[in-house]
């Protein structure tokens, strides 16, 4: 029998979790309705009914806020990684098979809450700066999962392919899913399915 336990959220901790969701909640909302462009901190603040000073307990600026999910994502593929079997990933076939794996945990990630990925998609499309942004996030995650490769017995050479490859498929995904989360997630698995039948890996 397991004895691992599940923590238990103290009330301040709930109180931080349940003011950072109504910040971004409010922003998002605010987004949308005039723009992201137009809408500042304090108008953020004002309408989640909190001071300046609290915003900025939790987000740097309004851009922070866009990428709040950013770190689920990370925590989700970083606890992937670490359960991943220590088996020697050695060809090319091994390391699309784990990126596969793991671009798959991210957009199962994003799928959990449809909404707020709508929203993200949206702003992300219309504005240069959060697209930057959305690229050099990427572009992490691929250096992430090409550590991840050489770490396991991929040659370099295949991991950088791999991790490349993973990111193509992402990038299908995200232009043929658009803002639809399910649908990025299905595309994702289709780009590979597609990938995998084009190089007999």
């Amino acid at each position: 029998m397991s004895t691992n336990k599940v923590p238990v959220e103290s009330l301040r901790d709930r109180k931080r979790r349940q003011t950072r969701e109504r910040i971004i909640e409010t922003a998002f909302a605010l987004f949308m309705e005039r723009g992201f462009d137009v809408v500042t901190v304090d108008e953020i603040a004002q309408r989640a009914e909190i001071g300046r000073t609290t915003f900025f307990r939790y987000f740097g600026d309004k851009q922070e806020v866009v990428f709040s999910t950013e770190d689920d994502f990370l925590r989700a593929l970083t606890a992937a990684m670490r359960d991943a079997p220590a088996e020697p990933l050695q060809d090319l076939a091994q390391a699309l098979a784990t990126s596969r794996r793991l671009l798959l945990v991210i957009c199962t990630e994003a799928a959990r809450n449809p909404g707020h990925y709508a929203v993200y998609h949206r702003l992300v499309k219309q504005h240069p700066e959060l697209e930057d942004r959305h690229t050099r996030k990427t572009r992490h995650y691929a250096d992430l999962l090409e550590n991840h490769l050489i770490d396991h017995g991929t040659p370099p050479a295949t991991a950088v392919l791999a991790a490349q490859l993973t990111v193509a498929c992402y990038q299908a995904a995200w232009r043929l899913g658009s803002h639809d989360a399910t649908a990025v997630l299905r595309e994702a698995n289709d780009a590979f399915d597609l990938l995998l039948g084009t190089t007999g890996a």
